[in-house]
């Protein structure tokens, strides 16, 4: 059996990349590494490989890629052509599919304040997991809909040895 793989990045789809990109940078502090910057449905490499990947539907887009202070990539997609459609319910977590990511933060209650004065939304109570641990956490929402939770301890030291 091989090791286990590294995280890499997710990607997020927007209606608006410039306002996406500050929000995240501006609010939860990741560092904008490229872009925004168009990608082409055409006959480049990068335009074949767009449409590869997202069909011969794809005829432009926007793109920009973050980080986060432990590596981790955000990569921030707003679709031109076709154009950006925003679910109705951007919470449906009984569908197969990603549902949430999850950032940490030790401060929560400072970060989930600054995510609500910033447009965005507190979706849960801050909630303790296990009872007499200090292990803490809040499922939030970007301004364009993007569920995602914050934990105030790494995802090790939330699940390691224990049981439910």
């Amino acid at each position: 059996m091989s090791n286990p793989i590294a995280f890499s990045h997710i990607g997020l789809s927007v209606p608006d990349i410039e306002s996406a990109v500050e929000w995240y940078r501006d609010v939860l502090g990741c560092t904008v590494l490229i872009g925004p910057t168009q990608n082409d449905g055409d006959n480049s490499d990068l335009g074949v490989l767009n449409r590869g990947v997202f069909g011969e539907m794809f005829r432009k887009s926007k793109v920009a890629h973050l980080v986060t202070s432990n590596g981790i990539g955000i990569e921030i997609f707003q679709f031109i052509e076709p154009e950006y459609q925003k679910p109705e319910n951007n919470f449906e977590y009984w569908r197969g599919g990603t549902f949430h990511f999850c950032v940490v933060d030790p401060n929560i209650e400072e970060r989930v304040e600054r995510i609500a004065a910033h447009g965005g939304k507190q979706r849960s109570d801050i909630r303790v997991l296990f009872s007499g641990q200090p292990y803490r956490m809040a499922y939030c929402e970007d301004p364009f809909g993007n569920p995602f939770e914050i934990y105030t301890h790494s995802y090790e030291q939330f699940f390691a040895n224990k049981t439910y």
